[in-house]
């Protein structure tokens, strides 16, 4: 049996998106990340620019927002939105996705293997300047405000902790292996995946 469906969720500068590029190539299935904006846009109605922004981050604007007495929020509309986009593509298997929840949206489909993909901080910062370049923050705040906003956004949707291992089938550190090996791990464990009731007392 092989895994029909397999999440990627990610620390900023850990390559989860190349390794999640490679899975799919590799296994022929479709690859969903930045593409899911403009999907999620025709869905949600919003500008893709603010799907983009949004659609894995919570600032500080859209956290006040939440707190306040509005009981369905412009983040929650855009995330019920992105959650009918994941669940459509679930139905149609074969796909990679990338962040956006997905593991906890697809938490209780059997096909699915759900990855964590993290690294330490000095092979992210280094991966960060080599993908994207210098800016006129410094690599720190980049790192620390990426991360923020991230753990914000998948705490509130989800009541889950950011990056917690009882979640996963996987957990790859990055920094220790070649995003290439990575990829093929995730590949040969789809491969022998056995589909079956996910841990549902911390759900």
């Amino acid at each position: 049996m092989t895994a029909k469906i397999i999440t990627i969720t990610r620390e900023f500068g850990s390559g989860g998106r190349t390794i999640g590029k490679q899975v799919a190539a590799q296994l022929g299935y479709d690859f969903y990340d930045w593409n899911l904006v403009e999907k999620i846009a025709a869905e949600s109605g919003f500008a893709k620019e603010f799907v983009a922004k949004n659609g894995e981050e919570q600032d500080r604007f859209m956290s006040m927002l939440a707190s306040s007495s509005f009981s369905f929020n412009l983040n929650e509309q855009l995330f019920e939105a992105q959650t009918r986009v994941i669940l459509e593509l679930a139905k149609k298997g074969n796909c990679v996705l990338v962040g956006r929840c997905a593991d906890f949206l697809l938490r209780n489909e059997p096909n699915v293997l759900s990855c964590f993909i993290f690294a330490n901080e000095e092979a992210r910062k280094r991966r960060i300047l080599e993908e994207y370049g210098e800016t006129n923050e410094s690599i720190d705040k980049r790192l620390r405000d990426k991360d923020r906003r991230r753990k914000a956004h998948y705490q509130y949707f989800t009541g889950r902790k950011w990056g917690k291992s009882f979640f996963y089938d996987l957990c790859i550190d990055t920094s220790r292996l070649p995003l290439e090996k990575c990829a093929q791990m995730i590949v040969e464990a789809a491969k022998v995946y056995e589909p079956g009731p996910r841990f549902t007392n911390e759900d």
